[in-house]
């Protein structure tokens, strides 16, 4: 089954639309979706190389554009949708953290925050509430979603032959370490929280 799954996975990623759901997953989880843009950006990356850089451009600007209203959410309706989005992900004692030491450290939160397993969607609902000037928002979001998806794609650009060989030898192994990154993610949120 999981075979089954990764082989999905990489067929999707020659799909006609495989371009624009990857840039709507990654608006979605920088706003309010719980699932990263990370298994289908990395499926596109190993089945189309020749790609890898309009990939990495496509997922940080949609990522950017997603924070906006993520952004947005927070500033203006963080009493309806920000808290019940945080709410439904268990994130609201890691924004409250997070709110605490926003003010002194804004630009450098957003920027290292966004290259953490933390979910983005934490930053930039609270950029919004705490209110921090929207162009170093964007700025600092350019930076650490840049950094994010560029660093990948020179990784799969480079190793990404010998990374498929690997993958396709030991998918069992990747997928319970993907699994166990994306749950650790999340428990250092509430551990942290």
């Amino acid at each position: 089954m999981l075979r089954r799954t990764f082989d999905w996975i990489m067929s999707f990623a020659n799909h006609p639309y495989a371009v624009w759901i990857l840039a709507a997953v990654s608006f979605a989880e920088s706003s309010f979706f719980p699932i990263p843009p990370d298994p289908l950006y990395i499926a596109m990356l190993l089945a189309r190389r020749e790609k890898s850089w309009q990939f990495a451009f496509i997922c940080t600007i949609s990522s950017v554009v997603g924070g906006w209203l993520g952004y947005a959410i927070g500033y203006g309706l963080y009493e309806t949708i920000g808290e019940f989005i945080l709410q439904t992900y268990g994130l609201q004692a890691a924004f409250d953290k997070f709110q605490d030491s926003f003010n002194e450290w804004g630009f450098w939160i957003v920027a290292l925050k966004g290259l953490t397993p933390i979910p983005y969607k934490v930053v930039t609902i609270a950029c919004g509430v705490t209110g921090l000037d929207f162009t170093s928002f964007t700025i600092a979001s350019f930076i650490a979603r840049g950094f994010r998806f560029f660093l990948l794609a020179a990784l799969f650009w480079y190793y990404g032959p010998s990374m498929r060989q690997y993958i396709d030898k030991n998918l069992t192994l990747v997928t319970l370490a993907s699994l166990g990154a994306l749950i650790g993610g999340f428990g250092l949120v509430y551990v942290l929280g």
